[in-house]
């Protein structure tokens, strides 16, 4: 071959020719691999550039798998979650069926004490009152100048007898009868049958015949005594008297005397025996022969009667069958009030009555069964009394107010009073003139009266024009008020120290603020209505004893000096409500143990984060880049809970509490672990994401330095082809001009 001489243009064209084939060769290669750089002699630098990127890219893309087996990881230990919190619900369910369900205890553990009156708007108990003082005006004596205050002894009636002196009549003596009879003596009064005479509004009648042996209904006959009766006289309780004419036994003056005193209260018919009146004087003919009649004490002397029969008694110079009126009136003195009480004047003292009434005072053999007599005072034992104006005093009136009022009381023996000032009352008095008169505690004080009593007494107000004279108690708080009740902590809850009180200023008054009190320590209060009040644990600690050891709640405070608490009772458990919270209590169990094997099987490719285990997710080919996650163990240990013992748990709310708090806790657990799971999951499915990313990136950059440009190819491979064909055709023309130079040569 060597000695084979081409010529210039032939070599020419052949080596055009052959560096043509070369490109085709290359461009054809470049488009059957679609690289321009498909080895380090294509081009170095891109070549090495691009197998780095490939490899890096490779590294990466081994790195996925385990990526995404952390990916299932992280979503298997959220599916144990969910399906955890899902039973943790159910957990939740069970409990608050306890909490729903019937408490435990059919009775709770309580103290009570009985409040007298208490009720739940007032747990003070009855109120209390003390008894006060209302004054009246001042009272004056009849002394000369008005202005001598009373004194107790002051009397209501005067402290003298008034007199009525008459005209000489032939009646020298009582013996006298007054009717003319034998002796010149004897008085012609002109009385007859049926005739009255009116003394001091009692009745004196006239009656026809000798006195019956047997009295009349409502009258007894008053013995003849020492001249002074003929026993011609009946009278009756009010002073009312019956005078018997006489045929055989005459009535005498001295009859007609008598029925006068015993009407004007001067004497007293006593079981049939006229018995003079204590500071009375009897009736009279004076020496003269005419007729002294006597007032008593305690009222006016007053006689009224046909004008005939008083002239023929000396007692009038009118004449006729009309009435005439005589009259003896007393006098005040120092001894004696300014202003008489009147008889048959009244006093109604808080639905109590106080009678005034003319006459001399009993004894204790006259009075009515059932009563006694005091001073001047006749009570029948309830309040009402009967005031004798002959000898009563203001000391009198007071005494019977207090008895209407129960600021005294009495103990009626035989006919005779016998009084004690009630405890804490202070009997009423007469100061400076006024009466001060004790209240009672038993009622508000209201006075009214009839007659002049009221204004008399000085109890018609400022004015003198009242109508009823009244005042009230002083009243006090009920039996506890002021007082503290104490409960040290009962259960953990806040020590109580309540005052009770007017419901200000922190006091209690109420029961709803006795529960706010109460409440924060556990314990819950009721009343009945009896006033028993009822203190008891809630519903929250039914099992626990109020003062044990273990709960504590001992009760104290200055209460306990005023009341009487029951000890503690223990609670008494309700069979059926404890069997129904005993299967509870096996129901909750269950759940636990399915929490136990669902946190086992929450795991993925061996890899359990929900039972301790770790998983290592490396993101870069250096290892550089990595993610640890440390597993949790949440089994019902690893989530706080323990299981239920029967009995124990569930037996009152305050242990359903308990138990609802760690499941709340182990629920928080459960989200917060959640939570953080999900942002680790978040940051694998990143990385995945930026390495699925990156690898494309560098591919991409790797293609880029190799891949050729098919167009570009495709291209030159047109061009290349053509000019072989050029260079062919030129070979070719090459050749013709050397075949003709042999031409020439043969």
């Amino acid at each position: 071959m060597s000695g084979i001489v081409l010529s210039s243009s032939v070599r020419q064209n052949l080596l055009s020719l052959q560096s043509t084939a070369d490109l085709l060769a290359t461009t054809q290669s470049r488009l059957s691999t679609g690289k321009k750089v498909n080895s380090a002699l294509d081009n170095p630098t891109n070549f090495f550039t691009a197998q780095s990127l490939d490899n890096r890219a490779s590294d990466i893309n081994n790195l996925l798998d385990g990526i995404a087996n952390g990916v299932q990881v992280l979503q298997a230990a959220n599916t144990g979650i969910t399906s955890l919190q899902k039973l943790l619900d159910s957990a939740k369910s069970i409990a608050n069926q306890a909490l729903q369900t019937t408490v435990g205890y059919s009775t709770k553990s309580n103290v009570s004490t009985t409040i007298a009156g208490a009720t739940a708007s007032d747990l003070r108990g009855t109120t209390t009152y003390s008894s006060a003082t209302a004054l009246s005006n001042v009272l004056f004596t009849g002394a000369a100048g008005g202005a001598t205050a009373a004194t107790s002894t002051t009397t209501l009636g005067s402290a003298a007898v008034a007199t009525f002196t008459g005209s000489a009549i032939n009646a020298a003596t009582t013996a006298a009868k007054l009717l003319n009879g034998a002796a010149a003596g004897d008085a012609n009064a002109g009385v007859v049958a049926g005739d009255t005479l009116t003394v001091d509004g009692k009745t004196i009648t006239f009656a026809s015949g000798d006195a019956p042996t047997t009295a009349p209904t409502g009258y007894t006959q008053v013995a003849a005594s020492a001249g002074v009766t003929t026993g011609n006289v009946f009278t009756d309780a009010n002073g009312n008297s019956l005078v018997y004419l006489g045929s055989t036994t005459k009535a005498s003056i001295g009859d007609v005397l008598t029925a006068i005193d015993v009407a004007s209260g001067a004497q007293s018919n006593v079981a049939g025996t006229l018995t003079l009146n204590s500071g009375q004087t009897a009736s009279s003919v004076n020496g003269s022969g005419a007729l002294l009649l006597k007032s008593s004490t305690g009222a006016d002397l007053s006689v009224s009667g046909k004008a005939d029969i008083l002239k023929a008694l000396g007692l009038t110079t009118a004449t006729g069958t009309g009435s005439a009126t005589v009259t003896a009136a007393r006098v005040t003195a120092g001894g004696s009030l300014g202003t008489f009480v009147q008889d048959g004047s009244t006093l109604n003292v808080n639905g109590k009555v106080i009678t005034f009434k003319n006459g001399g005072t009993p004894a204790a053999a006259q009075v009515a069964s059932g009563s006694g007599v005091t001073g001047n005072v006749v009570t029948d034992g309830s309040g009402n009394s009967t005031v004798y104006l002959n000898k009563g005093t203001v000391a009198d009136v007071l005494t019977a107010i207090d008895l209407a009022t129960g600021v005294q009381t009495t103990s009626n023996s035989g006919g005779t009073a016998t009084l004690t000032t009630a405890t804490g009352q202070t009997a009423s008095s007469l100061v400076a003139g006024a009466l001060h008169i004790s209240t009672g505690a038993n009622s508000d004080l209201n006075i009214t009266g009839t007659g002049n009593a009221l204004s008399t007494l000085g109890l018609t107000g400022a004015t003198g024009t009242g109508t009823a004279f009244t005042a009230s108690r002083s009243a006090a708080s009920g039996g506890v008020s002021g007082k503290t009740l104490t409960f040290t902590s009962f259960n953990g809850g806040t020590a109580v120290n309540v005052t009770f009180g007017d419901g200000t200023g922190g006091t209690v008054k109420t029961l709803d603020q006795l529960n706010t009190q109460l409440q924060a320590n556990n314990l819950t209060a009721t009343i009945d209505a009896n006033g028993t009040l009822t203190i008891a644990a809630t519903n929250d600690y039914a099992s626990s004893t109020i003062g044990s050891a273990a709960a504590g709640g001992t009760i104290g405070g200055t209460i306990t000096t005023a009341l009487t608490f029951t000890n503690p009772t223990a609670p008494v458990a309700d069979a059926v409500a404890q069997a129904t919270r005993t299967n509870l209590v096996s129901q909750y169990n269950n759940i636990l143990t399915q929490i136990d094997t669902t946190s086992l099987d929450a795991s993925f490719n061996g890899v359990n984060l929900l039972n301790g285990d770790q998983l290592k997710l490396v993101f870069d080919e250096t290892g550089k880049s990595n993610l640890n996650i440390t597993g949790v163990t949440f089994n019902s240990k690893g989530l706080g809970l323990a299981g239920l013992v029967q009995g124990t748990d569930f037996i009152d709310n305050s242990a359903t509490n308990k138990v609802l708090a760690n499941l709340n806790t182990a629920s928080s657990t459960l989200r917060s672990e959640a939570s953080t799971l999900g942002s680790n999951l978040s940051v694998v499915q990143v990385r995945q994401d930026f390495n699925k990313n990156l690898i494309n990136v560098l591919q991409t950059g790797s293609s880029n330095l190799t891949l050729a440009d098919t167009n570009e190819e495709a291209a030159n491979s047109q061009a290349l082809s053509t000019r072989q064909s050029i260079a062919v055709s030129a070979l070719s023309l090459a050749n013709q001009s050397q075949q003709s130079v042999l031409q020439l040569l043969r």
